[in-house]
């Protein structure tokens, strides 16, 4: 099956109705609580995130630091995506999202104690870091296979959109608002990670009004491990859905890490502090926010392929541009391209691989393709290591290459399995 024809990415057409635009899915009442209740966790979630760089390179000084962080999430990740994914399919989707709620909101709680009595040691973060992925490894399957309960399937990208740009916002806000108040006050680290935590009490709280979002199909006498295992089989029979996966895996595995260099970028390359920290930080997250919103508009789900491509180049080409910037005026300019280029693969990732995935699965499919946020989390480690040795430029700009080479890898191989579908149904 090819991407470009994949149920729910065609025009409206008989029997197929319009897809559903912003507001018409902010009037979907399943849909509109979880819009919600991602929006108050991903702005507690994206502040944590800042203040936790931050007080791990004021413990430590080192990139390596900045990177053991994100490789404490990234392993915990890494391990704990497939069995949330299992989780979404065999438990009733509201459960899990409330198990994982609490989970992010103990993980903010203990380090913001911990700061505010001053007691905080590096090794908490790397705790804090585990206890934060095993709360996303059960959290974002779920929200995502949750979309084909609550919203038709033709309206599943619009969807998708419209909630990668609500974390996008979230990263606005979050970083902005986090820079100020830790450079504000000498107990602003410690608000942060509590009011992160007061978020995620409201996130719980707006769970109660979502649906149970039961499982599809029919019950399977399969133990999780053999769950897990027939959504990896499930992949593999879909050659479509396989490279959708590796894509997604290896460009995050590449790109993302630059988001925990960006208190370095901000500090060593452009000499800012904790707010242009903040700034710096919520600058690709707008250019993000305009792209999603721009995706969100389209009727037209055609060429996404080629959107896929294009959008994971843009991204690529703008981290080898934010490697040789001069200036904090020309980085904000690449940041925006860096934002745009990966909200726009991942809405039309993520949205391709519900679109192409059939109900019961979709689950796995999306811990299968979450654990690109477990990679990137384990290649910060080795890239903060190669940064302190050969620079921070030199390491921005192979991550820019490698992303660049992935998404031509994957254009290449899509280009090879539309011609051979043609010369099959030439031959038929």
């Amino acid at each position: 099956m090819s991407a470009e024809t994949a149920p729910g990415t065609g025009t409206a057409g008989p029997g197929n109705p319009p897809p559903l635009g912003a507001l018409g899915l902010l009037r979907t009442p399943g849909y509109l609580v979880l819009y919600l209740n991602a929006a108050a966790i991903f702005l507690g979630v994206m502040g944590q995130a800042i203040a936790r760089s931050w007080l791990a390179y004021r413990l430590t000084g080192s990139n390596a630091a900045l990177g053991g962080v994100l490789l404490s999430f990234g392993v915990a990740l890494l391990i704990a995506t497939p069995w949330g994914g299992v989780a979404a399919d065999r438990l009733p989707k509201r459960l899990v999202l409330q198990l994982s709620v609490l989970v992010l909101a103990g993980s903010s709680a203990w380090i913001g104690v911990a700061v505010l009595l001053d007691v905080v040691q590096y090794w908490m973060l790397l705790v804090a870091g585990v206890l934060q992925a095993i709360g996303f490894a059960l959290f974002n399957p779920a929200r995502m296979a949750f979309l084909g309960e609550l919203v038709p399937r033709g309206s599943v990208p619009q969807a998708v959109s419209l909630l990668l740009v609500n974390t996008e916002a979230s990263r606005v806000v979050g970083p902005a608002l986090a820079g100020v108040v830790i450079g504000a006050a000498a107990w602003g680290t410690a608000a942060v990670f509590l009011a992160s935590a007061g978020l995620a009490a409201v996130g719980l709280l707006l769970t109660g009004a979502l649906p149970p979002g039961r499982r599809r199909g029919e019950p399977s006498n399969r133990s999780p491990l053999g769950e897990l295992v027939d959504g990896v089989r499930y992949v593999r029979r879909h050659p479509t859905l396989g490279a959708l996966v590796l894509c997604g895996i290896g460009v995050t595995m590449l790109g993302m890490p630059y988001l925990a260099f960006m208190p370095t970028i901000a500090a060593d390359l452009f000499g800012l502090g904790s707010a242009g920290y903040g700034v710096l930080s919520a600058t690709s997250a707008v250019g993000g926010v305009a792209a999603g919103l721009v995706l969100g508009r389209r009727s037209s789900r055609s060429h996404e392929t080629r959107l896929l491509v294009g959008s994971g180049a843009v991204f690529g080409l703008a981290l080898v541009a934010l490697a040789f910037v001069p200036s904090a005026a020309l980085a904000v300019v690449a940041l925006l391209l860096v934002g745009a280029g990966m909200l726009a693969f991942q809405t039309t990732n993520q949205s391709q691989l519900l679109a192409l995935s059939d109900l019961e699965y979709q689950g796995r499919v999306q811990g299968l393709v979450m654990l690109s946020f477990g990679a990137f989390g384990i290649a910060a480690l080795p890239l903060g290591l190669l940064a302190d040795a050969a620079g921070l430029r030199w390491t921005l700009l192979g991550m820019g290459a490698g992303v660049v080479l992935v998404v031509l890898l994957f254009a290449v191989r899509s280009r090879r399995r539309v011609a051979d579908a043609q010369r099959l149904r030439d031959l038929g």
